[in-house]
Parts: C-alpha cells; structure tokens; sequence
C-alpha cells in the first residue's frame, strides 16, 4: 500500500504566502508524475500544477508566475510554494501522484489540506 500525506495548509491574508507538501510511503518503486489539484466549494476539481522527474512543471493559467511546483525524489515527496495568494486560491489542495508498482501503474491521492485566501 501507498499513503499519501499532505501538510502545509492554512488561513492567509491575501497577498501571503504559503508552501504545500506531500510526501509518499510505502510500496513504491518509481513516482512517474507528481502534481497538486484543487477543488473550491461547489466547483469541480481541477489541475493546479504538475512535475515529472526530471522536468519543469506544468501550472495552470490562473497560478503561473505565481506558484512553484518541486519535487524531492529521494524524499518522495513534492511541494507546492505558493506566493501573491488570493482569495480565488481558496480550496482543499490535493496531491496525486502516479506510482510504478511492479509492471502496473497506480494513482494515489493524497487525503487534502485546506487554503483559505482572506481579502
């Protein structure tokens, strides 16, 4: 089995700052994709940032030039620096990576941490 643990959310003033982190345990051979999704009170989830090893990540068009997205291999663990918050930004963050396990490939999610932006 695989887990999952996020930690890193909060309440911020807009304008702050925060940074997200998911470290993964378990049974795991290789961490394909790492990436952070977020899901806003009746909206549907949606792709906030991605990486994978050896790559720059990928960013949604609302958080580009203001979040980064890293990843630790050794740690298997990614974060998320989030910076220039604003109330928008407002949602449970999840994590999903894609795990090689043997010759099949799994996606985890991570349980979620909750970003509050006030204005």
């Amino acid at each position: 089995q695989v887990q999952l643990v996020e930690s890193g959310g909060g309440l911020v003033q807009a304008g702050g700052s925060l940074t997200l982190s998911c470290a993964a345990s378990g049974r795991i051979f290789t961490i394909n994709t790492m990436g952070w999704y977020r899901q806003a009170p009746g909206k549907q989830r949606e792709l906030v940032a991605h990486i994978a090893s050896g790559s720059n990540g990928n960013y949604a068009d609302s958080v580009r030039g203001r979040f980064t997205i890293s990843r630790d291999n050794a740690k298997n663990t990614v974060y998320l620096q989030m910076n220039s918050l604003k109330p928008e930004d407002t949602a449970v963050y999840y994590c999903n990576f894609e795990i090689v396990q043997g010759i099949q490939v799994y996606n985890y999610w991570g349980q979620g941490t909750q970003v509050t932006v006030s204005s």
